[in-house]
This record gives C-alpha cells, structure tokens and sequence, in this order.
C-alpha cells in the first residue's frame, strides 16, 4: 500500500474539507401566493408552476 512520505498540515486538511459543509436550500416565492417553495417545483399550496402553469387543483384543507 502507498503511504505519505510527509504528513499533511493542518491547513491542507482543512483546505481539502471546505466543501464539506452543509448548505441550506435555496428557497423563493411563490409568485401567487408567496409561500417560500424550491425553485423549479411546483407549489403546494397554490398548484401552479411560476404565475400561469396551473399542474393541478388544490382543494381546501379542513
């Protein structure tokens, strides 16, 4: 097996794991209604995709 001929410092370890971190998602409004929602998806609460594809209806929670 290969093994390192010199150990790796500190700050090229650290280096190394800055795109480790986890990063909260990106979140817009809904044009309709303005409930945060994923970009590119569809809306939950209004059932539209962006302000005139309607993909399908929503009914009224009880």
């Amino acid at each position: 097996m290969a093994t390192p001929k010199k150990r790796s410092s500190k700050s090229r370890r650290n280096t190394r794991r800055s795109h480790h971190a986890l990063k909260l998602p990106h979140l817009g409004k809904d044009p309709k209604t303005g409930a945060p929602k994923l970009p590119h998806t569809v809306c939950e609460d209004s059932g539209y995709y962006g302000k005139e594809k309607r993909v399908f209806v929503v009914e009224e929670k009880l």
